[in-house]
Order: C-alpha cells, then structure tokens, then sequence
C-alpha cells in the first residue's frame, strides 16, 4: 500500500475478525515499530507481543478502553526502558513514534489496530507491570490491539487551514 493511501485510510480498528495475524506480518510491524525516530537514537522501546488467549481477555479487566482485545487475535504491549534514555523524559515521544509506525504498518499490511493509551495513568500502568511482570524502570505506555477487520478504512479529510500558523501564531 502507498504510504499516503497508508497515512490518510488509517483509523481507530475496535472490531476484529477471529482470523489469526502471521508471524511475518507481526515480524513486519516490529520493525516498522522499531525504525521510528528517537531521541539521541536511544531507541528506548521494548514490545511485548500478546498472543495468549487468556492476557488478552484478561486486559479489559484493567484497561476500560481495551473490550476489543476480547476479539483481537493478538496485542503489543509498547514499554519504555528507562535505564535506556538518552534524554530523560523523551521516551514518551519515543514509544509514540513507534506506535505510531506501528499502526501505519498494520494499516499497510491491510490489518486494523487502535492505540489504547495506558501511561500516564497511574492505575493502569500498575496494572499492566503486574498482569506482564514488568521489571523496574520499564513503563507501558499504550496497548495496540491488532487483527483483520471487515469495516471500512476509507479516507477521511481531517486538515484544517485554521489551525496551520506560518512564522507567528496568527489569531482566530
């Protein structure tokens, strides 16, 4: 798929067909994942790819925006390694730019995902360490549940003159 058909078709996928994904598609996303930009190259992420049946349906039980993991065929639990920071405090911008190269790589795939955010609420991310037996100074910071979809990703025209200011903040 082009990367503009990519960029402008992708969408928030909550609903999933029982079909599995591959082990070349999966392999495809990390590395999609894994070559998002970072601060410093620090490259801080960590993925925790989620397959078993009872983790994925143990999720909504901690997450109350994640019920489509009840059906996602599989997950990745996008983490930060702390320890591996560069830049202290950017491996927020890093871990997003990852899934962000995540979700454009399922979308190219032709795959649905939806970004569940987990950090920085406190509750949730407490959750995830216990439920994934994270280790101290790793933090979740989304959950992006993954499978084939049967609804429409058609293109959806979201720019908005308004909000594009060149050289100054222009006033509205």
């Amino acid at each position: 798929m082009d990367i503009f058909e990519a960029v402008f078709t992708r969408r928030s996928v909550r609903s999933f067909l029982p079909a599995p994904v591959s082990g070349e598609q999966v392999q495809t996303m990390l590395e999609a994942a894994m070559a998002a930009p970072s601060a410093g190259n620090a490259q801080p992420w960590e993925f925790i790819v989620v397959t078993d049946r009872a983790l994925l349906d143990a999720i909504p039980g901690i997450h109350p925006y994640a019920a489509m993991c009840r059906q996602a065929p599989l997950a990745f639990l996008v983490c930060a390694d702390t320890g591996r920071e560069k830049y202290p405090g950017f491996w927020v911008q890093d871990c997003s730019a990852a899934v962000q190269n995540l979700l454009l790589a399922a979308r190219g795939l032709g795959l649905g995902a939806v970004w569940t955010g987990i950090h920085p609420v406190a509750e949730r991310e407490a959750a995830f360490r216990e439920l994934f037996g994270l280790p101290a100074g790793v933090v979740p910071l989304a959950l992006v549940p993954v499978g084939h979809t049967s609804l429409p990703q058609g293109r959806k025209d979201r720019f908005e003159a308004a909000r594009v200011h060149r050289n100054r903040w222009e006033g509205r």
